[in-house]
């Protein structure tokens, strides 16, 4: 059986736009776009991971809001269970640290950007929801 490896992303909005993040070389899915966030760590909340993963990886601090979706995606190095939230920044704009790349995408474009597996159902709820 494969290493189940909980995490969690932050859907930030802007008016009609979503933050994705393009994940960098020398990473596990090069290049994928993804919802910024990371691992849970043992003990930890959901909430509290992803406040503290924003804070690190695009050193702003963000409130957390409503659910969207939990979902499954079994890849070759273990199979990923990825829970977002729609998330508000409270302090500090979104700095590259870990990724190649950040984007306000219009929601209508989602599509356009090759998101990772495990993040496609979140996008798609979210096309559902804002559009």
């Amino acid at each position: 059986m494969k290493k189940r490896i909980e995490v969690v992303g932050a859907v930030f909005t802007r008016g009609d736009r979503v933050l994705g993040a393009r994940r960098g070389p020398g990473r596990a899915l090069p290049g994928m776009w993804e919802f910024p966030g990371g691992k849970v760590e043992s003990g930890e909340s959901a909430e509290a991971a992803l406040i503290r993963e924003l804070h690190e990886e695009l050193r702003c601090d963000a409130t957390v809001g409503d659910f969207i979706t939990t979902t499954e995606y079994e890849y070759d190095f273990g199979t990923v269970v990825l829970s977002t939230y729609f998330c508000t920044i409270v302090s500090g704009e979104p700095q590259l640290t870990e990724h190649q790349e950040l984007r306000w995408i219009p929601v209508h474009d989602l599509g356009q950007v090759e998101w990772a597996p495990a993040d496609i159902p979140a996008v798609e709820e979210i096309q559902r929801v804002m559009q």
